[in-house]
């Protein structure tokens, strides 16, 4: 699916997602940090699912928005590619592969019409 976000490497454009739930993850220096998972992202301009979940920091513009449960909310992020995969340069192997995300999310509202 982020095949559709292939095409659209290095812009800034505008989604629309369904919020899911908050989570936890552990930081680089062990301290724990609030995500957010947004679920069927959709481009807000082709109204086309670029991919079906994503997390995100639960940062001060989601947390501004009062997000509850289904709610959708729209956002501007930069698409960008990115590496996945392991490696393990001992044993020789090498599971990279390149990838597209979403990240830097700004202009964050709750679209409280569409609930």
């Amino acid at each position: 699916m982020r095949n559709q976000l292939k095409k659209e490497a290095g812009k800034r454009k505008k989604f629309i997602a369904t919020f899911e739930r908050l989570g936890k993850k552990t930081g680089y220096t062990g301290h724990s940090e609030e995500t957010i998972l947004l679920k069927n992202v959709t481009d807000a301009e082709t109204n086309k699912i670029v991919t079906d979940h994503i997390w995100f920091s639960f940062t001060k513009g989601f947390q501004d928005a009062n997000l509850s449960e289904g709610m959708k909310v729209e956002f501007e992020a930069r698409v960008k590619e990115y590496t996945k995969g392991y490696v393990n340069n001992h044993y020789k192997i090498n599971f990279e592969s390149k990838d597209f995300k979403l990240s830097h999310p700004t202009k964050i509202k709750a679209l409280k019409n569409f609930i």
